[in-house]
Parts: C-alpha cells; structure tokens; sequence
C-alpha cells in the first residue's frame, strides 16, 4: 500500500483526505491510501517519516510550507523561486519539495476574472502568499503584501483604503475565517467595494467566509480556494506518479 497525506497544524478544516480518498474509489485506484497527519511542530516531520516507511508523497499546508524546506534534499524551479512548498516527493530515500499552490490558484483566478484588475492586495505574508505572488508576477499584475503591521515590503491594513482603484482584486492568503472561527475576517475596508472589486479566499471550508459575504454585500464578486485545491491536489498526484 503506497501511503500519502498532508502535514500542517491544525487539520480539523482540511478536505483533503475525502478529496483523494474519493479520487481512489472513483478511478478504482485500490492500492493507494491517503491520511491527515496533524504536527504541533515541523520538528516532529522525521518521526513521521521514520514511523511510516511506505510513505511516498506528502501534501504540506499551514503553517509548515515555508518551515519544511530544511528537511528536503531538493527543491524544483518552482518552488525555489516561490519559496515555498506544499508537494513533498519521496524518492529513493530523498525529498523533493514541489509548489502545486501557484498552479491552481493562476488556472482558477484566470477562470474567476472577468477582466483584469488594476492592481491587487495579497493579505497575509505567510507561505500560501508567495506562490500568489509568484503567480501576479507571472500576469503582469501590480500588487502589495498587506500585513497586520507596515515593514518588510508590506502595507498595513489601515493604509489599504487611501491606495484603492476603481477596480481591485484581493486575495485572501490568512486562515481568518476558516472553520471553526467563522466569524473572523481580515480588516479591509468593505464598505469601499463594488462590482469592479474581486475577492479571492484560498480558504474553501466554509464556502462562504466572512471575508466574501461581507464582500459579496457590498457588491463585489468573490470566489473560494476549493478549484485551487483540487487543482493543486491533481498536480500534486500527477507528480508523485511522474
């Protein structure tokens, strides 16, 4: 039995088993397993892969996708030039670290967009940002860090509102809003939207966060990170099995 997963903390909000536990009954694939593998500390991460030694392919979520690239041997270009990673390929003993974030978030934007933005605000500084950023460079897309205080090539949230254009896109890289805490959201000036203005969650559990309702009200198009995740997750398993 060839065993994969997903590593990160906490794992309570994750679709991922049932996604891939789904995809192997669907495509009759009976020799494959999938687990959620919930580590307090990165630290923890050679245990693991000691203790499972059928352990082919890991999935890598908040708040390890930056924090896991010590332990790899190698990276792939893409995830070199992300920094981050949240594929891991096991291979003759060595890991390879692979990004799959970029892929699903650039096909599902481009799928979301119904014309391009002046410019965009990518809330969150952690690892899921910089594939986001990886992928606005890619279209060409002007676009600023907001984090909860100014520094290190970041704006602050309070400064977002004298910086807004007719039309914006923002794009939710934090976990504010992801189940169990529903009501959290991250501090832009909803009130200032409308129909020229795109939110982006990469959250997908709830469908709907706080973050797109009170965006939604205010007449703006939002869209949730659950084709970001089956893209990536697809990639992912086509890269396991290259």
């Amino acid at each position: 039995m060839r065993q994969y997963g997903l590593i990160g903390y906490p794992l309570s909000h994750s679709f991922s088993k049932k996604y891939f536990e789904e995809k192997f009954a669907r495509e009759h694939i009976t020799s494959c397993g999938y687990q959620l593998y919930e580590l307090a500390a990165i630290e923890e991460l050679p245990g693991l892969l000691t203790n499972t030694p059928n352990l082919c392919g890991l999935n890598v979520t908040i708040p390890y996708k930056q924090a896991v690239i010590p332990y790899l041997h190698s990276l792939s270009a893409e995830a070199e030039s992300i920094g981050a990673v949240n594929c891991i390929k096991m291979s003759h003993g060595k890991l390879q670290g692979h990004n799959t974030d970029w892929y699903g978030f650039e096909t599902s934007l481009k799928r979301f967009l119904q014309h391009s933005p002046q410019q965009a605000f990518i809330l969150g500084t952690g690892g899921s940002s910089k594939a986001v950023a990886y992928v606005l460079n890619r279209l060409g897309l002007p676009y600023s860090y907001v984090s909860r205080t100014a520094g290190n090539n970041a704006i602050s949230y309070e400064s977002i509102a004298a910086q807004l254009k007719q039309s914006n896109l923002f794009i939710n890289t934090t976990p504010l809003g992801m189940y169990p805490n529903l009501t959290d959201a991250p501090a832009i000036p909803y009130h200032q939207l409308s129909s020229t203005d795109y939110l982006f969650d990469l959250i997908y559990n709830p469908a709907e966060t706080a973050f797109m309702k009170q965006g939604k009200e205010h007449g703006a198009q939002t869209h949730n990170g659950l084709a970001m995740l089956q893209l990536q997750a697809e990639k992912s398993w086509e890269i396991w099995n290259s």
